[in-house]
């Protein structure tokens, strides 16, 4: 049940706190007074879609926060899955930053839109004026017939069964379509496999032969510099060699007035090693260069060899090209194994298949099951609803074609006159007829969907005086099962309920600030009375009101 709705800066609320009782719930007040932002507020709290100029103050974040008690709801599953901490009384809250910016937290617990959207709902059903026409909806239908016959987890454990079936089907088309194309394929798989294994190629050659390459084609300037680098080392006449001899000789000589002298003498000898072994691996280098112009052609057309087919292929790297390899011998593989494949999809899309039918046929029997209940319990809500002449028809005919919902296709039927034949519902109905026939569908899930709350937002527009009166009998019925909450102008019905809030508006400094209240005794009385009254309420107001509360 939703105990507590905190709303900070938002719309014409500035600060706002409302805590439910799990009863029957009325919300009241003038039209424009902001009884529909404390819907907007709690939708939004709830995941919908967050806009920051809404704000009350745009200089300040908006601040939605709900709290609901789950503490009989089988939900903890969720709360697992998600790494969110359970808590008995769980707090949704919502967050819109200046900017636009919006943060979602179940229990301090930082998570995303879809996740907070995926909680709520499981916690709460809000039915607008303009959700009357959901009833059109498929999967309402199917929704509302399978919550009452018990099979809401059978269609669900279909439909995924279903939607494998579809992505199998899929790919076995696409694995025929292979084969038909297969030949073509193969042959050119083939002449692309054949050019890179003729290739040979090695991993790492590329950068082998630019290397190799980079030396042949500058060996002169190598040769060049390195004998130069020997010459000045030791072969010269004047060399870097005798020179640090030489310093080294002129430092001993005077190593006997202090020891820094010789410490000098021993560095120049390491650096003279140092040199030496320059100079020698130097030499080696240069016996190793050569001018070998058949050796660079061969690189060369080596190279050319792999370039064409990296840019064939749209690659940088010799790795890149044998992994091209690997995936077309693969892929050859495949095509070779194609004509298995397809016969062993098609025994399992049968097999898929005979299950699929088999729940399909069980899911049309538990449908089957409960229609006649459902027409005779909605047509029993609607007499109520002085409707005495409705009918209401669950209509369920089986198609050869299998859907996410099974074989059955549902559509409801109806009419509210004696006489005319039921039709399909969005041609028979008015908005008051539809309004009356959807309380009398949500009273009855009420008794078979786990949710702890529903709030009804001015479903009773089109509908007044009696009716009214037995709309509001009818929720507060539904109210011994689960929390309800209307939103209502009709007096007939916010008399039945048991916690009653009034939403007004006030001019404070030149702004327009709602703000909600909840009503005692004497205060509802005084509301219930403008209700009934054009103006101020008068005495015989005044008497009807408390008539009304009475007989709640």
């Amino acid at each position: 049940m939703l105990k507590q709705l905190k709303v900070q800066n938002f719309a014409l609320i500035n600060q706002a706190e409302i805590n439910f009782q799990n009863t029957f719930v009325v919300i009241t007040g003038e039209t424009g007074a902001g009884k529909s932002i404390l819907l907007d507020a709690l939708s939004l709290a709830l995941g919908s879609k967050s806009d920051a100029s809404l704000a009350f103050d745009k200089s300040k974040k908006i601040i939605i926060e709900a709290v609901f008690d789950v503490s009989s709801l089988p939900i903890q599953s969720f709360f697992e899955e998600n790494d969110i901490e359970f808590w008995n009384e769980t707090i949704l809250r919502r967050e819109v930053q200046p900017d636009g910016k919006s943060r979602c937290f179940i229990n301090d617990t930082p998570v995303n839109v879809s996740t907070l959207k995926q909680l709520g709902e499981n916690l709460i059903d809000i039915h607008s004026q303009h959700q009357n026409l959901i009833i059109n909806s498929a999967t309402f239908r199917y929704n509302f017939i399978d919550s009452i016959a018990g099979c809401l987890n059978e269609r669900e454990e279909f439909s995924q069964l279903f939607k494998q079936y579809q992505k199998d089907l899929v790919l076995l088309n696409q694995l025929i379509e292979q084969q038909q194309n297969a030949q073509k394929e193969i042959d050119y798989t083939q002449y692309l496999l054949n050019e890179l294994i003729d290739a040979k190629l090695q991993e790492g050659e590329l950068q082998s032969i630019e290397e190799e390459l980079n030396q042949l084609e500058n060996a002169e300037n190598i040769i060049q510099n390195l004998s130069a680098a020997i010459q000045s080392l030791q072969e010269a006449e004047i060399n870097a060699i005798q020179l640090l001899t030489q310093a080294k000789s002129n430092l001993q000589s005077i190593a006997k007035y202090h020891p820094k002298y010789n410490e000098l003498a021993e560095r120049l000898q390491s650096t003279i090693i140092e040199i030496k072994d320059i100079a020698h691996e130097s030499e080696n280098f240069l016996g190793d260069v050569e001018i070998n112009p058949e050796r660079i052609e061969q690189l060369n057309e080596r190279l050319d060899i792999i370039n064409k087919l990296l840019k064939k292929h749209n690659v940088k790297t010799d790795t890149e090209l044998l992994q091209i390899q690997n995936n077309l011998q693969e892929k050859l593989n495949q095509f070779q194994n194609i004509d298995d494949i397809i016969i062993e999809k098609k025994k399992q899309l049968e097999t898929l298949l005979t299950l699929l039918n088999q729940k399909a046929e069980q899911l049309s029997e538990k449908r089957m099951h409960v229609k006649s209940s459902i027409e005779k319990s909605c047509v029993e809500i609607l007499n109520e609803l002085s409707m005495p002449n409705a009918q209401f028809i669950v209509d369920i005919q089986k198609k050869e074609e299998l859907t996410p919902y099974g074989k059955d296709e549902i559509k409801f039927l109806f009419t509210a006159n004696k006489g005319v034949s039921p039709t399909e519902v969005h041609k028979a109905a008015s908005g008051g007829e539809i309004a009356r026939l959807m309380l009398s569908i949500k009273s009855l899930m009420a008794k078979h969907v786990h949710l702890p709350t529903i709030i009804f937002d001015e479903i009773d527009t089109g509908v007044s005086g009696n009716v009214a009166a037995k709309m509001g009998a009818i929720m507060q019925q539904m109210s011994q099962h689960i929390q309800v909450i209307s939103i209502t102008h009709l007096p007939q019905i916010a008399a039945k309920g048991k916690q009653h809030f009034y939403v007004y508006k006030k001019e404070i400094d030149n702004k327009t600030i709602t703000f909600i209240k909840e009503l005692n005794k004497e205060e509802r009385i005084q509301e219930i009375a403008k209700m009934l009254s054009a103006g101020t309420p008068g005495d015989a107001a005044i008497q009807n009101a408390k008539e009304l509360l009475q007989h709640t």
